[in-house]
């Protein structure tokens, strides 16, 4: 499943929100922003190289390809994504392919009483009236499952960083 062929027509443009998905995190703001950034902008783990490929790379911002397995690992949906960084506050993605034709998220971290709190939140949308907003409800779903598996992973590896 590539996403190379989204129903972009510009026409019955409906949109949906993602999230807002909230996780508080005991380690500091820098700490959770590398952990975010470094796929993207250092040297990617193996196991995040089989995730995010960087197709370009600038000084504040990248253009990713993201590797998701579906129908239980049979396939792997692929988005093409910029993702953009104003350290430490914030990351925003957006979609250039994907199965849909509009997708706006940022990840924004924000000081806390026990760390950081790491909120996300974004905008998906559509063409087609309601046959394409049937198809954004399917792949909202598969994206939030796939954003709330990263900020968990987010999570686990800033506290283990921040025990060092």
């Amino acid at each position: 499943m590539s996403s190379a062929l989204p129903v972009d027509v510009g026409v019955g443009r409906r949109t949906r929100t993602l999230g807002p998905q909230t996780v508080d995190i005991a380690a500091p703001r820098d700490v959770v922003f590398d952990v975010i950034a470094q796929p993207y902008l250092g040297r990617a783990t193996r196991a995040m190289r089989e995730k995010v490929n960087v197709l370009e790379r600038g000084s504040d911002m990248v253009l990713a390809a993201h590797h998701t397995p579906v129908a239980g690992g049979r396939l792997t949906a692929t988005t093409v994504e910029t993702v953009r960084f104003t350290r430490p506050e914030r990351i925003d993605f957006r979609l250039v392919r994907g199965p849909v034709p509009h997708v706006v998220e940022a990840f924004v971290l924000t000081d806390h009483e026990s760390g950081t709190r790491l909120t996300y939140e974004g905008v998906l949308g559509t063409d087609l009236w309601g046959l394409g907003q049937r198809w954004g409800q399917l792949v909202a779903g598969r994206w939030e499952a796939t954003v709330a598996s990263s900020l968990a992973s987010v999570k686990e590896e800033a506290e283990r960083r921040a025990r060092r």
